[in-house]
């Protein structure tokens, strides 16, 4: 059977996504999930939903979605494009902009899916290292100025930190590429990125429902870019990437400004009591501008995390762990409700 496939893709490894336990009653703080219920205008849509439309293949732009997606940002409709979760999204603009002459840049340590995506592609990847404190090295490498697309993960996972926006914008103007900002967990943060799309022609921001909308389940994703990108896009995405449902659900959600604002102050308020909770335990804590945290377990022991999270997934707790020189001494830990919360803390 090898022989059918291409030798780049049986020598590669793909994509390892969080545990998803099968048993009940696991605490799960390893995929970053918000652990409070979306707007309850979804549920009375869902509960008169009318299965005879499913019949019906949904709009194939997402027409209305971006309509509203576009008045929230105070954008155009052709400024945004809509995917099957922000996956989609990063899927469609690697397939856009590299292949095996075009190389991809990245960070590392960041979100892990990248490179696999480049892989597929049989792109080169320039991988560029963050420094110990995980802020962006002062001197960029030209070669990663100089790839089609720079990927950057803004705040940054899975080390919870933010990147001063003057960096942002001095990648951006030095490129020559395409650079696209991942702010999956953008509304968690001080900060984004969106005002810098009308002076940076290249600039991509990304965004998912899945986070602050407590929709991971739905697969929702969008980007919001210039006409020309949105376009070019556009030729690559599936016919009907977004489902007819999802498509409803998401224009709910995006309307419920109190829900989200709600969800969004009670992540926050949890965020600075895990970390505060951690600390005094004398975990070394990044300062998170996410929905979860990076903390390294007291003692010079790098072994030290990966002993922390078989405890913990001992005692029914799931957070992650990446192996590694650096991340492998860090555990990233979802920020859950204030019950889940106190039972992490009282097992650490």
């Amino acid at each position: 059977m090898k022989s059918f496939f291409r030798k780049d893709i049986l020598e590669m490894s793909g994509y390892v996504p969080g545990e998803q336990p099968k048993e009940k009653g696991i605490v799960k703080l390893n995929t970053n999930e918000n652990p409070f219920p979306p707007s309850r205008k979804i549920k009375k849509y869902l509960s008169t939903l009318d299965i005879g439309i499913l019949r019906l293949y949904p709009n194939p732009e997402s027409c209305e979605l971006r309509k509203i997606i576009a008045d929230k940002f105070a954008v155009k409709e052709s400024n945004v494009i809509v995917g099957n979760g922000s996956d989609d999204i990063l899927n469609m603009i690697v397939r856009c902009c590299t292949d095996k002459k075009k190389t991809m840049a990245y960070f590392d340590p960041s979100y892990s899916l990248y490179p696999v995506l480049a892989e597929i592609q049989g792109t080169e990847c320039v991988k560029i290292s963050l420094e110990k404190d995980f802020s962006i090295p002062t001197e960029i490498p030209r070669k990663g100025l100089d790839s089609s697309l720079f990927m950057i993960t803004r705040p940054n996972a899975p080390t919870s930190n933010s990147f001063p926006k003057k960096r942002i914008r001095e990648i951006c103007s030095k490129s020559k590429g395409i650079v696209l900002v991942d702010e999956a967990y953008a509304d968690f943060a001080e900060d984004d990125c969106i005002d810098l799309l009308g002076k940076y022609k290249n600039l991509v921001i990304c965004r998912t429902l899945s986070k602050s909308y407590s929709l991971a389940g739905i697969r929702l994703g969008f980007a919001i870019a210039s006409e020309e990108i949105i376009s070019q896009m556009m030729k690559v995405k599936d016919s009907y990437n977004v489902n007819r449902i999802s498509q409803e659900i998401a224009k709910i959600a995006i309307l419920d400004n109190e829900n989200f604002e709600r969800n969004i102050n009670l992540i926050k308020s949890n965020r600075k009591f895990l970390i505060d909770s951690l600390r005094k335990k004398g975990f070394k804590v990044i300062d998170s501008q996410t929905n979860f945290v990076f903390a390294a377990p007291p003692g010079k022991s790098g072994k030290n995390a990966k002993e922390t999270y078989l405890h913990l997934k001992k005692n029914r707790v799931l957070v992650r762990y990446f192996p590694g020189k650096t991340t492998g001494k860090y555990l990233r830990i979802t920020v859950g409700t204030k019950l889940e919360l106190d039972k992490l803390i009282s097992l650490i």
